[in-house]
């Protein structure tokens, strides 16, 4: 529902239910209402995690809008909504609080919900950060079959953005395992994705990750 059109139904909806007599308006208000109240506690979540990113100052109010959005994207049945928003409590648990292990489950559940639906661009993500739990707890085959299957998906949707930053975290793996030779591969590719797509601040990730990881 576009820009006043929600604002005018939900007033129509209202004046149903108590001029009219409409008791079922009620339950339509509802429905009208979680499909703009959804979305809207997505993006603010999202502008807090970027906001944590910079200035790494945790705000607890994140974790209460992605939850918020995830209930009322299962009352309404959007799968994929849902698995978007289940996808960011996971990161909110393995990023902010840098707690991986509570992340998972909310990771493996946004996959399954995401592939239900193919939505494949919430299916890498989910998968992304399953592959850094499993780097974590040393599991470092799966983590690389994680992260490439993220990186696959990217390039199938024209994600390259995502592709860029999904190769850094490619090299780190490749890095930790000691592969200095595949991890600058990946770093050469992915300087230039980010170059093509204009991902300045993942050609920032490229850049510290070269000076970080030695050369082969």
């Amino acid at each position: 529902m576009q820009g006043q059109d929600w604002v005018e139904r939900a007033g129509e909806l209202f004046e149903a239910a108590m001029f009219g007599g409409d008791t079922s308006a009620l339950e339509r208000s509802d429905d009208v209402l979680d499909a703009v109240e959804a979305p809207l506690s997505m993006a603010r979540g999202k502008v807090l995690h970027v906001r944590f990113l910079n200035d790494r100052e945790e705000n607890g109010r994140e974790l209460v809008l992605f939850e918020r959005a995830a209930e009322l994207y299962e009352r309404l049945g959007d799968a994929s909504g849902e698995a978007d928003a289940l996808f960011w409590v996971g990161c909110w648990h393995q990023v902010v609080k840098g707690d991986g292990a509570t992340g998972r489950p909310y990771f493996e559940r946004s996959y399954a919900l995401a592939k239900s639906v193919g939505d494949r661009m919430t299916m890498s993500y989910a998968i992304r950060h399953l592959g850094f739990a499993d780097k974590d707890a040393g599991h470092f085959d799966r983590a690389r079959e994680r992260l490439a299957e993220s990186v696959a998906l990217r390039r199938e949707i024209g994600f390259r953005p995502g592709v860029a930053a999904g190769l850094v975290a490619l090299a780190y793996l490749a890095a930790e395992t000691g592969d200095s030779s595949t991890a600058y591969r990946h770093l050469d590719e992915a300087r230039s994705v980010a170059e093509s797509c204009g991902a300045k601040a993942v050609s920032g990730w490229i850049e510290r990750a070269r000076a970080l990881i030695p050369a082969p």
